[in-house]
């Protein structure tokens, strides 16, 4: 299915690298039932960015949950060659693979590996990599939704960079309307319908949902900022 088809007119996705690790799966189900559709799901490799975080292990005990309500994994993959590792996030139940821009050596061909293993693809780009750069690129080798981060990349709980919102705005300009956007980074109930406004349509949440403790209560008060 296109990712496109997966994404109602705005998706907030938590970010489950700010999730209680003891009740991965609980929270998962609790925030399903609440209207999540899509789980953003961070790798890092300990190069690319400072932490080392989760990988296709866990992805492949909370996957099934997340399919078996009709959801899909997001994952954002902040590592050098991510190519190498596509298999067997696609065998743990990865429904995307988002790969960075500055990570990515012969950015096609990494693209075309992904799609090889039947993995919608994303491209994201760091706060200072030149918008029409990261445009450029993503029409060239095609990719299904393009991720501005609008943190530096790898530790949860950054506070949101103000200009990511023209960042957004810009690339919005120079990719086909097929070409979703996403935001990555510090969005809360203050700034979620300024980006929206400004193009995105895809906004990963981490701390403004795992960090209150009604899970349900925390999503739905981005979903009514958004109203």
């Amino acid at each position: 299915m296109p990712w496109s088809e997966w994404v109602r007119t705005v998706e907030i996705e938590p970010s489950l690298y700010s999730a209680d690790f003891s009740r991965l799966g609980e929270q998962i189900l609790v925030l399903m039932r609440a209207g999540v559709r899509i789980f953003h799901f961070d790798v890092g490799d300990g190069y690319f960015v400072p932490p080392i975080t989760i990988g296709p292990v866990v992805l492949q005990s909370i996957a099934p949950i997340i399919h078996g309500e009709g959801g899909v994994v997001d994952c954002h993959l902040m590592i050098f060659h991510p190519e190498r590792h596509f298999e067997a996030l696609a065998d743990a139940g990865a429904d995307s693979v988002t790969v960075h821009v500055e990570a990515c050596q012969d950015l096609p061909l990494v693209v075309r590996s992904a799609r090889e293993r039947k993995l919608q693809v994303g491209l994201a780009f760091n706060p200072e990599t030149d918008p029409r750069a990261a445009a450029g690129s993503a029409n060239h080798v095609g990719v299904d939704f393009v991720l501005c981060m609008s943190i530096h990349p790898g530790y949860s709980g950054q506070e949101f960079m103000p200009e990511a919102i023209d960042r957004v705005r810009a690339v919005r300009e120079l990719l086909p309307p097929s070409v979703l956007i996403q935001v990555d980074g510090g969005i809360g109930p203050k700034n979620i319908r300024e980006l929206t406004e400004a193009g995105a349509s895809m906004l990963v949440a981490g701390t403004s949902i795992f960090g209150r403790e009604d899970l349900p209560r925390a999503y739905r008060r981005l979903v009514q900022a958004l109203a």
